[in-house]
Formats: C-alpha cells, structure tokens, sequence
C-alpha cells in the first residue's frame, strides 16, 4: 500500500496563511470591537444603566477631589465662631502646602489631632467608619472625632505669652489684635508661655470662651502643640450654606509679628501658667 498517495488524498486543504490566522484573532480584542460591546452593554440597559454609571463616575470623581484636592468639612462645633458657624460646609485645600509652603500665623486649618489632641482614636465599628468617612468626605455627615479646625497662632519658634497689660495675646513680644474673636471673649482665660517646637503649631478658636485647644493640652505628649505633618489643609471657603459663601480671607493681625527667635532667649522651653 502506497501510504505517500493516502496521506496527500486526505490532506488536500491548503496550509493555513500564518498571516490570515494571526489577524483574525487579533481582530476579535481589537479596541474598535471593545467600544462595540461597551456601547451594546450599555444601550442593553436602557436609562437605568445609563443614569447609574454616570452616577458611578460622578461619585469616584467627588472621592478623588476631595481626597487630594479640595474636601468638604462640615463644622461640628462653635468653637471658631464667628468666623465657623456649627454646620457650615468649609473647603478644605488640601495642596495649600504640598509645595514647599507651611502654615502662616492667622490660617484656618483642618488637621488630624491624633498623637496632639487625642492620645486614643475612640474605637468605632468598621463598616459605620467606612460610610461616615465616605459621606464626610463630600460634606454630607461630621468628620472624623479625631479632626479638628483652629487657627493657627504660633509657628515653630515663636513665643506665644497670655497676655499683656491690656489682656492681649504676645507673639514674639508683639501684642496681637485678634479682630476674628468671638464677640464678648476674651484672647484668653487662662495663662501661659510657651516656646513653639519646630516643625509643630500653635492652634487656638476663635471662640475662646467654648474651644478646647491647645490651651488644654499644655501638660500632655506635645505641650498642646499640633505637627505641621498632620494638617490636613488650610480651609479657604465657606461653601455652604448659600447665604453664607464666602472666602475666609487672611487677618492682618500678625502682620507686625517679628521673625521667631525674637522676644524669648535661645533655650527656652513651654513654661505654662497656673
């Protein structure tokens, strides 16, 4: 039997052109045919899909913006009134020092009080922390226990003193004029002085008489002083409600501050009063 004739009757196709084979398959996961699909997927679905992953994109947008560019922070408190009323929504900017700068005297800032403020995060059950951080984080429910809005009084080195003669707050030696106080509140009730460590901030509210700030904090880790490395942002805006939009400005009360270094001698420590 000539088995060279029975095999070549068998086999009387064409071999496959390599190049024919390749382009089909490749044609099959071309970005054209993904469009396609994606585009029958979502005719597929009518109103309902459409109308849902376009709420899907508007949400992962407002989570990116305000995880690492602007955030909204709902006020819990009166302590900075009134300048802050219980309620407002404030913009945070959260790039106002991703770029070399720092926080000045006089600025709004949001910050995280853990290790300052709060020795021990109060415990809280997950899944109700990962809705409250989702919801707080477009404006829509109260941050976090552990964060907090101040102004900034004293940067690293600076001497903040209560207070002067006329009862004013000392910086550096200079008396400060701090026209954003809550009406009737004194700079201060109680008595310190204090020597800010580097690379951390003396905060304060602006409603003196109802803030627990650092003030409060004078004999804990810290001496009631925040680290720059936690501030969140330097709030900017109040956003809500309507009536009340507006930008927070910068006061000029620290304007006639002299450089730290100034107003104490070298070596000197947080000295509290009382």
């Amino acid at each position: 039997m000539d088995t060279d004739v029975q095999l070549s009757e068998r086999d009387r196709s064409p071999e496959p052109v390599e190049g024919e084979e390749r382009g089909s398959r490749s044609s099959r996961f071309s970005p054209g045919s993904a469009a396609r699909a994606a585009g029958a997927w979502l005719r597929g679905g009518g109103a309902p899909r459409r109308a849902g992953l376009l709420l899907t994109a508007c949400l992962v947008f407002l989570l990116l913006l305000s995880n690492f560019v602007v955030q909204p922070f709902l006020i819990p408190s009166g302590s900075m009134e009134n300048t802050l009323r219980i309620g407002d929504r404030v913009l945070v900017n959260k790039l106002a020092y991703r770029f070399g700068d720092e926080p000045r005297r006089g600025d709004v800032v949001v910050f995280d009080g853990r290790g300052s403020f709060v020795q021990e995060a109060p415990a809280e059950n997950p899944v109700a922390a990962m809705i409250r951080k989702g919801a707080s984080s477009v404006g829509l429910m109260r941050p976090a226990q552990t964060d907090y809005v101040k102004r900034v009084v004293g940067v690293g080195g600076d001497r903040v003193t209560c207070c002067d003669a006329r009862g004013r707050l000392m910086v550096n030696g200079r008396p400060v004029s701090e026209d954003y106080l809550h009406p009737g509140d004194d700079p201060s009730e109680v008595p310190f002085d204090i020597v800010v460590p580097q690379g951390r901030l003396w905060v304060m509210g602006d409603h003196r008489g109802d803030s627990r700030d650092s003030r409060d904090h004078l004999g804990e880790p810290g001496g009631g002083t925040v680290p720059v490395g936690k501030v969140i942002g330097r709030a900017d805006w109040i956003g809500w409600p309507f009536g009340r939009m507006s930008s927070l400005g910068h006061p000029d009360a620290f304007d006639g501050v002299p450089p730290p270094g100034t107003g104490h001698s070298a070596g000197a420590g947080p000295r509290p009063h009382g």
